[in-house]
């Protein structure tokens, strides 16, 4: 077991122990929630004449990076981290209400609209967990190797609170990562104890059913090791 240059040995905590919290549950108490809930919550925002909008476009200027990490200047933060727990997994998060809403995606995600990649809802994590790698250690809340597969910034395409929509089950957002680009969507098919949402990436620009990135690009945008380094590493 070694300590990752980029990271601790030990994974934070994740916020929240026994069952699983509802949605109003994980958000309520967090900085930053808005109450009174939208009665819906679009896939996607409108124009003035109640037409669907168009994604913003990197043509038009939106999420250009000044550092060529993938980041803007503004927005809020989303990672992709690759797991090796139990099993191997990708770790989809986006800053929401304060914390890291997240969902372990086994497949990873998916740059073809096609694809309808099964996501189940699990603890939020703190901010801080997004910069993460590391072999967290036996005994310890999710123990393996982990790397920052993916990273940047994203914006909401509703005009609701993505509390709101984390909420009513549906969120729209635009990716801007060093991978991961375009407009995605996650859905909620199952509640309860094995909450179950699918993440989709839309039709759009970005939009590429021949990229296999989770095969084709396994590295850390950080450190540029693999879950493979680790173990060799351990």
């Amino acid at each position: 077991m070694t300590q990752s240059a980029v990271g601790a040995v030990s994974a934070p905590a994740a916020a929240g122990a026994g069952r699983p919290p509802t949605a109003s549950e994980r958000h309520r108490s967090f900085p930053g929630h808005q109450t009174g809930i939208s009665p819906t919550c679009p896939s996607a925002s409108t124009d003035a004449n109640g037409a669907p909008a168009a994604a913003p476009s990197r043509a038009d200027g939106w999420g250009k990076s000044s550092e060529g990490t993938g980041k803007t200047e503004n927005g809020l933060r989303f990672v992709i981290q690759h797991h090796a727990a139990h099993t191997d997994h990708y770790d989809f998060r986006l800053e929401i209400g304060g914390v890291l809403a997240s969902w372990a995606i086994p497949k990873g995600p998916s740059t073809n609209p096609k694809d309808r990649r099964m996501a189940r809802r699990t603890e939020d994590h703190p901010l801080e967990y997004a910069t993460f790698e590391g072999v967290i250690p036996e005994g310890e809340y999710g123990a393996g190797g982990v790397i920052v597969w993916d990273h940047g910034t994203y914006a909401n395409l509703t005009q609701h609170e993505m509390t709101d929509c984390l909420d009513r089950g549906h969120l729209s957002f635009y990716l801007d990562g060093e991978k991961l680009r375009g407009g995605f969507a996650l859905t909620r098919i199952r509640e309860g104890k094995d909450e179950t949402w699918l993440l989709v990436k839309r039709k759009d620009e970005d939009a590429d059913a021949r990229r296999k990135p989770v095969k084709s690009q396994p590295e850390s945008v950080l450190s540029g090791r693999t879950l493979d380094d680790l173990d060799e590493s351990s």
